[in-house]
């Protein structure tokens, strides 16, 4: 299972791109995405979003 990210809370900080230690998420078109395949579902993107965007 990988995090998921919710597109309509998701402001595009960027935040959990710079904190995620196997670089599984990027920004496309301005919001989060997560690569399933690369998540190793550690949970630093979870308690990095400021708005409680993603979750596992």
């Amino acid at each position: 299972m990988a995090a998921k990210v919710n597109k309509d809370v998701c402001v595009g900080c960027g935040a959990c791109e710079g904190a995620c230690p196997v670089s599984a998420i990027s920004m496309v078109d301005g919001k989060s995405t997560v690569n399933e395949g690369t998540c190793v579902d550690c949970g630093t993107c979870v308690s990095t979003c400021p708005v409680e965007a993603i979750s596992l």
